[in-house]
């Protein structure tokens, strides 16, 4: 049965069984995650269906971020150390993926506009949403302890993001609408 009728009083359990109420950062944190892996799905998708790249590494970022959401989403520290943990390496091949899609761009003067096509832009929205969850867990940090590699994951992956939109734009051979004051 998908209903249990337990959150019915506005209340949420946390991984552990902890009860909070649905509005706790720690819920908004992981929540706002939950929130950026589904538009990643999409992304993936626009990116399987018009590209033919990429799909395999967004899939990986969405297992990625998965973990992070389950580790946000326990505040028991006995449970949280038996669960699967975010590595620094994700955060390293993130890096590494910024810097080769980087490597096949003009350089950048100006601000980019989100948009140019619709894979451009859904990238824009991942990585808007990617910065409230970041801007989330860093309010969830002056509060908990937090692992730093969750906030390192978050930031670079807004990187990846943006670069993945210019690059969405780019290889279709589009122009990229540039704001210029």
């Amino acid at each position: 049965m998908i209903y249990t009728k337990a959150g019915d009083s506005g209340t949420t359990s946390l991984v552990g069984g902890t009860r909070v109420s649905k509005d706790n950062i720690r819920v908004e944190a992981y929540g706002t995650v939950d929130e950026l892996n589904s538009h990643i799905g999409l992304l993936a998708e626009m990116f399987r269906v018009e590209h033919g790249g990429y799909y395999d590494e967004l899939k990986a970022v969405q297992h990625n971020l998965f973990t992070l959401q389950t580790l946000l989403a326990t505040e028991d520290a006995d449970v949280y150390a038996r669960l699967p943990q975010l590595r620094l390496e994700e955060v390293e091949l993130l890096e590494r993926q910024i810097d080769t899609i980087s490597d096949l761009l003009p350089k950048l003067q100006n601000f980019v506009i989100a948009g140019g096509n619709l894979t451009g832009a859904q990238c824009h929205v991942c990585r808007t949403v990617c910065r409230r969850a970041e801007r989330c867990v860093v309010a969830l940090a002056r509060e908990e302890h937090i692992d730093e590699v969750i906030l390192h994951y978050l930031n670079r992956l807004s990187d990846y993001l943006f670069v993945l939109g210019r690059h969405a734009v780019v290889m279709k051979g589009l122009a990229e609408d540039l704001y210029i004051s």
